[in-house]
C-alpha cells in the first residue's frame, strides 16, 4: 500500500529493516526522510499524496528501499572492514593472536584517550545543564538551551565517529533529521522527547569516570608489566643496585641482588601480565563499544 504521509512511509522503511542494525536504521531514515522532505518542498501546491506517489515509483518502495540499504551496508562494510588474521583454533593463538590482532591496540588508544574526552563531556554537559537552568528565567535561556542540546548531538556524532574507527562498533553517520519545514516548538518537543537526548547526557557523565579507569588501568598495568620484563636487563647492569646507592647512601644492611633466575621469574611473569592487559583491554573496547551503542544510537 501506498503510504499517505512522509511519517508512514518512514513507519514502513523502520518496520522493514525491524532487527537490522539501529545505527543502519537510523542512517536509512535519516537518507530517506531528506530525499522526501527536499521533494514535497519543491512542490508545495501539490497533494502530498499524489508527490508521495511519483517518489515512491522513482525511489522506490519501503522495502525496496530497506533491502538496498541492506546490501549497500553489506558491501561498505565489507571494504570497510580492518583485515584481520583468521583464529588459528589452537589454544596458542588464542592467546598470542592478541598480539596481531588491530583491534587490540586501537581499543588501547582508545582508553588512552577517554580520560580527556571525558573531562571534555563532562565538562560540556555539566557547564551547559548549569548554565541552561540559571539563564532559564531570562530572554536568552531558551537559545541557550537549544544551542546546548545541539552541541550535544554534534559531540554524540564525532564520539560515534571515534568509536567506530577504534572499537569496530557500527555506529550512526548521520544524525536525526530535523526538516526545514518542523517549527521550532516541533524541534524542541522532539529533541526533549527524544529518549536518546538524555542518554547520550548520561553517556558523556559517565565517559569522565570511564576515563579514569580505562587510563589508570593501561598505565598502571603495561608500567608494571615492562618494568617486570626488564628484569633481567637491570641485573646484568646493577641498575637497580646503583640507584639504591644514590637515593640512600651506604645501604645497611647491603643491598641484596635478586639471583638471576629470580629476576627471569619476574620477566616472565611480566610477560604474562602483558598478555592479560592485552586481552582484557580488547575485551574493554568490545564492552565500551556496546555501551556506546545502546546509549548514543536510537531504537
Amino acid at each position: 500500500m501506498t503510504p499517505k504521509t512522509v511519517e508512514a512511509y518512514l513507519d514502513q522503511i523502520r518496520e522493514a529493516m525491524h532487527g537490522d542494525d539501529p545505527a543502519v536504521v537510523q542512517d536509512a531514515l535519516y537518507d530517506a526522510e531528506e530525499y522526501l522532505r527536499a521533494e514535497l518542498a519543491e512542490q508545495p501546491n501539490r497533494p502530498v499524496e499524489q508527490v508521495l506517489a511519483e517518489i515512491v515509483a522513482s525511489y522506490g518502495a519501503p522495502a525496496e528501499v530497506a533491502e538496498a540499504y541492506r546490501q549497500t551496508e553489506i558491501t561498505v562494510a565489507k571494504a570497510l572492514k580492518t583485515p584481520r588474521r583468521e583464529p588459528s583454533g589452537s589454544a596458542f593463538g588464542g592467546v598470542f593472536g592478541v598480539f596481531i590482532d588491530p583491534h587490540t591496540y586501537t581499543s588501547i588508544f582508545y582508553m588512552l584517550i577517554a580520560l580527556a574526552t571525558g573531562i571534555l563531556y563532562f565538562t560540556t554537559v555539566v557547564a551547559g545543564l548549569s548554565m541552561s537552568l540559571g539563564l532559564a528565567i531570562t530572554i536568552i535561556g531558551i537559545p541557550f538551551f537549544l544551542l546546548f542540546l545541539a552541541l550535544v548531538r554534534v559531540l554524540s556524532l564525532v564520539e560515534g565517529r571515534v568509536v567506530e574507527a577504534m572499537l569496530g562498533v557500527r555506529m550512526p553517520r548521520r544524525p536525526r533529521y530535523e526538516g526545514s519545514g518542523a517549527s521550532i516548538i516541533q524541534r524542541i518537543g522532539n529533541m526533549l522527547t527524544d529518549a536518546r537526548t538524555w542518554s547520550t547526557m548520561l553517556y558523556m557523565v559517565l565517559q569522565l569516570p570511564l576515563g579514569i579507569l580505562y587510563f589508570t588501568t593501561v598505565a598502571v598495568a603495561f608500567s608494571v608489566s615492562f618494568a617486570a620484563m626488564f628484569a633481567p636487563v637491570v641485573y646484568h647492569t646493577g641498575l637497580g643496585k646503583a640507584n639504591m646507592v644514590m637515593s640512600f647512601g651506604n645501604w645497611d644492611p647491603p643491598f641484596v641482588v635478586p639471583q638471576m633466575w629470580q629476576a627471569w621469574l619476574l620477566a616472565i611473569a611480566g610477560f604474562i601480565l602483558l598478555i592479560v592487559a592485552m586481552h582484557f583491554c580488547r575485551w574493554v573496547g568490545r564492552l565500551h563499544g556496546g555501551i556506546a551503542k545502546y546509549l548514543l544510537v536510537r531504537y
